[in-house]
C-alpha cells in the first residue's frame, strides 16, 4: 500500500472506530509524518517494502535528538500503524518485534570480529554458489554498504585495481568507498571465475545468480539467516546488522566518525553518533568483567545479601 494512502486510512480508523482522542490523534500523526518522511529519504514507497531493520534504524535516528518519552510514544504510534496494517490488509508486521523503553537506548545489534571471521571461513570457496555467497557477504561487511547498494552495484563501478567502488546511495547520491585489501583476491576471483560461468547475454551487473539476474536483497537475507542456523550464531544476524559490524569494528580501530559517515553515506553526523554508544556499553561492560572494581563491587554485594 503506497505509505501516504496507509497513512491517510489509518488515521481515518483510529478517530472514527477507535474514538481517539484529538490531542493523541494529533500526536500519532506528527509521528507517523516523521516516519514516513523517512520511509521515503530509504526510497520506500509502499509499506510491504518496510523492513524491521528500518524501523530500528528510524527509532535509533530518533533517541540521537529526542526525549526518551517522546522515543517511547513514537515507537508506540509505529506499532499501532502496523498492527492496523496487518489486520487489515494482511500485511506483514515489520514492528512485531521493536522494544523501547524509558531512558533506555535500543542500540545496534552487531557481530564480534570473532563472528565475522567464523561466517567468513564457513563458505566452500571451491563451489561457484558458495563463492558468489562469501563474495556478496564480503562487500557488504568489508565496505559497510547497504544490502540494496551491494545488489544494484554494476562492473564499471568497482575498480578492483584501485581498491575502491563507487557506490549509488538513496538519494541517488554517489559516494567513493574504499576496497579493503584482504578483500580485493576473493572478489577478483567472483569477477574474474564465478561471474563469467553465470553470465547469461549482457549484463553490466556486478552480481550475478546462477540464472545470469540480479540478486535480490531477500536472497542475501535468506542466505544469511541459513548461516545463523548453521554456525548456531543466537543472533539474528540480518544484511543491515553486517553493516552496523562494519560501523562499529572501524570506529573500534580508530577510525573517526566523520570518515565512517561518509563512508556509510549518512546525511547526518547524529546517525552515525550511535556507534559511539555502542563502543561506551563495550567499555563498562569491560569494566564490569576485568577491573578488579568490578570484582569488589560484586563481593560487596555478596557479603550484604544482595
Amino acid at each position: 500500500m503506497k505509505l501516504d494512502d496507509a497513512l491517510k486510512e489509518y488515521l481515518m480508523h483510529i478517530r472514527i472506530n477507535e474514538g481517539k482522542s484529538r490531542r493523541t490523534g494529533i500526536s500519532y500523526e506528527e509521528d507517523l509524518k516523521q516516519y514516513i518522511a523517512w520511509l521515503k529519504e530509504e526510497g520506500i514507497k509502499d509499506t510491504r517494502k518496510i523492513t524491521s531493520d528500518m524501523v530500528e534504524d528510524f527509532i535509533v535516528e530518533q533517541q540521537n535528538s529526542k526525549a526518551s518519552s517522546s522515543v517511547v510514544r513514537m515507537a508506540s504510534s509505529i506499532r499501532s500503524f502496523h498492527r492496523d496494517l496487518a489486520f487489515m490488509h494482511d500485511e506483514n508486521d515489520p514492528s512485531l518485534n521493536l522494544e523501547v523503553h524509558k531512558d533506555t537506548k535500543t542500540l545496534p545489534v552487531f557481530c564480534t570480529v570473532d563472528e565475522i571471521e567464523k561466517l567468513m571461513s564457513s563458505f566452500n570457496d571451491e563451489n561457484p554458489r558458495e563463492y558468489l555467497d562469501h563474495a556478496i557477504l564480503e562487500m557488504i561487511y568489508c565496505c559497510g554498504l547497504r544490502v540494496s547498494e551491494v545488489t544494484t552495484l554494476t562492473l564499471n563501478r568497482v575498480d578492483l585495481d584501485a581498491g575502491k567502488c563507487r557506490v549509488l546511495g538513496k538519494g541517488d547520491k554517489e559516494r567513493i568507498v574504499p576496497i579493503p585489501d584482504g578483500a580485493i583476491a576473493l572478489l577478483k576471483g567472483y569477477r574474474d571465475v564465478v561471474r563469467p560461468v553465470y553470465l547469461k547475454g549482457r549484463s553490466n551487473l556486478f552480481f550475478l545468480n546462477r540464472f545470469g539476474r540480479k540478486i535480490t536483497s531477500k536472497y542475501v537475507e535468506n542466505l544469511l539467516a541459513e548461516k545463523c542456523n548453521e554456525l548456531n550464531f543466537h543472533k539474528h544476524i540480518t544484511p543491515h546488522k553486517l553493516r552496523h559490524s562494519y560501523a562499529t569494528h572501524m570506529l573500534q580501530g580508530g577510525a573517526d566518525l566523520r570518515s565512517i559517515q561518509e563512508i556509510l553515506g549518512h546525511a547526518n553526523i547524529a546517525t552515525t553518533e550511535i556507534y559511539t554508544h555502542v563502543q561506551n556499553r563495550q567499555l563498562f561492560d569491560s569494566y564490569d568483567k576485568y577491573h578488579p572494581g568490578g570484582d569488589l563491587n560484586q563481593l560487596k554485594r555478596k557479603k550484604k545479601g544482595e
